[in-house]
């Protein structure tokens, strides 16, 4: 073989080694980018662990949630538990002022009243009684005031004694007097002067705007005095009684915020306003009641639900916090979900710091804004230790 034949040939071997590391680079590469494009780590990569994905049939089925990451407050707390009341200052209780059978029942529970709104017609035969009174009393003074009239102008002229004029005076004293006690007895009984054709009807209205929380009332039922046969409160704002005990409460500001969970709603993370300290401990339980506004957007709170309440009692700069459900344990470390598209999610470290009423502090692993896993949190921790179980089978 001639010189110049065994260099092409020398040259053709070097392209064809250098074109099949090009190509096996180039697909080293694509692989690499399908990887980080659908949320898995390469395989063999070093952070092949950090993810776990699930199928999107199963996704459904898990019902995940997901919550902002958000800072809070830092300073020392004191976690204590309450109860939701309604808001007292926007509460009614409407009952009936006398014994009355009903005849028509308007409202209905959880149903929505304006002020003056007609809830019911009751039929009292007490209130009949009260509304003749009244208008004999009104008629005798009408008849006192004609008569008062007729003796002026006698008297004017001189047909009859002034001594009339007088007695007529002190008649119609007398009977406004007798007006004035009638209408005293109507009022009282919180009826108008006015029954329409049938001075024993009663109509009790709304005396505010808000829900009917509760109905004991119905058509044909004898209601009797004291009976609440409706309450109606404005639910759009709710109080939270919590007791704290002696040495916390005496460090509670009125004005501070307080981070509250309902066990009912699982991951919700509420803040309220402290409105107002107690001023007398409980002897019983050697707590003092501490009052919390809290707002009820979407009105999904309910009176009377549980809660933990986190109350601030100290002053500091701002942490960072999860819901306790957000946190998991897995493989001796404290860890979150960050979603990172649909059906992946990030496992990530975290470092746990004190437990804040339904909330934990982040010490670390996480950013205010970022997004965790609340619901589901804790299936997805047995999917990894699921994967990653199976890993190690293959590895062995």
């Amino acid at each position: 073989m001639s010189r110049a034949a065994a260099f092409l040939l020398a040259v053709c071997v070097a392209a064809g080694c250098r074109g099949k590391e090009v190509t096996e680079k180039a697909e080293s590469a694509g692989k690499e980018g399908a990887a980080a494009k659908t949320g898995e780590a390469p395989e063999g990569h070093e952070e092949a662990g950090r993810f776990v994905r699930i199928e999107a049939g199963m996704l459904r089925d898990l019902g995940i949630t997901t919550s902002a990451v958000e800072s809070r407050p830092g300073g020392e707390g004191a976690p204590v538990l309450g109860e939701l009341r309604v808001n007292e200052s926007a509460y009614a209780e409407v009952g009936s002022p006398v014994p009355a059978r009903a005849l028509r029942v308007l409202a209905l529970p959880g149903s929505q009243v304006r002020r003056g709104q007609v809830m019911a017609e009751l039929q009292s035969l007490e209130l009949g009684k009260t509304r003749g009174d009244y208008r004999d009393a009104q008629a005798r003074v009408d008849l006192a005031r004609q008569s008062l009239e007729r003796k002026r102008g006698l008297a004017a002229e001189r047909i009859a004694p002034q001594r009339e004029v007088q007695e007529a005076e002190a008649e119609l004293r007398r009977a406004e007097a007798s007006l004035q006690g009638a209408r005293g007895a109507l009022n009282a009984l919180g009826a108008s002067n006015d029954g329409g054709s049938d001075d024993s009807r009663l109509v009790l209205r709304a005396p505010l705007t808000g829900t009917v929380i509760e109905r004991h009332l119905v058509r044909g039922a004898v209601a009797q005095p004291g009976e609440a046969l409706f309450k109606v409160g404005d639910l759009s704002v709710l109080w939270l009684m919590a007791h704290a005990s002696e040495r916390d409460a005496v460090r509670v500001r009125a004005g501070s915020t307080a981070r509250v969970a309902i066990p009912a709603l699982p991951g919700s993370s509420l803040s309220g306003r402290v409105a107002a300290v107690g001023s007398q401990v409980e002897v019983s339980s050697r707590t003092i009641p501490i009052r919390i506004e809290l707002a009820n957007a979407g009105g999904i709170l309910r009176p009377g639900m549980s809660a933990t309440v986190w109350l601030p009692i100290g002053e500091g700069g701002t942490v960072i916090a999860v819901p306790v459900a957000a946190l998991q344990r897995l493989e001796d470390k404290w860890c979150v979900f960050v979603p990172r598209e649909p059906g992946v999610f990030e496992i990530r470290p975290v470092g746990r710091g004190r437990d804040m009423g339904g909330e934990v502090e982040i010490v670390s692993g996480l950013k205010a804004g970022e997004t965790v896993v609340v619901e589901g949190a804790f299936l997805l921790r047995a999917e990894a230790e699921k994967a990653r179980g199976e890993g190690e089978h293959h590895e062995h």
